[in-house]
C-alpha cells in the first residue's frame, strides 16, 4: 500500500506492517507496457500503454537513523493501485 499526498507524490509504503517513510526526492518516469504478451487483443478501453513508475528511498518509521532502503514501485494504470517491483536496501 502506498500513501499519497495530494500531488499524487508518493509519501509512505506500508509493507510488511511496516511503513516505511520518503527520505529523499522521489523520481517518476513512465515505461511502455508490453499488453501483447498477456493479452491477446489491447484491453477494450485502454487509451493509454504506459505505466507510472516511481523511484523511492524509505527509511523505516520516524527514524532518522534508519538506513534508507531504494525501491522501485508501479501504478496500476487501470485500478489505480500500486505494485512493489523492486526493494534494495543500500550499504552504510
Amino acid at each position: 500500500m502506498v500513501k499519497t499526498g495530494p500531488d499524487g507524490r508518493p509519501q509512505a509504503v506500508l509493507r510488511g506492517g511496516r511503513e516505511w517513510l520518503i527520505g529523499a526526492e522521489p523520481v517518476r518516469w513512465f515505461e511502455r507496457v508490453n499488453w501483447w504478451e498477456a493479452e491477446r487483443r489491447m484491453p477494450k478501453g485502454l487509451s493509454r500503454v504506459d505505466v507510472e513508475v516511481w523511484q523511492i528511498q524509505a527509511r523505516l518509521g520516524r527514524n532518522r537513523q534508519s538506513a534508507l532502503t531504494t525501491m522501485e514501485i508501479v501504478r496500476d494504470g487501470l485500478g489505480g493501485g500500486w505494485r512493489l517491483r523492486e526493494a534494495v536496501a543500500d550499504a552504510a
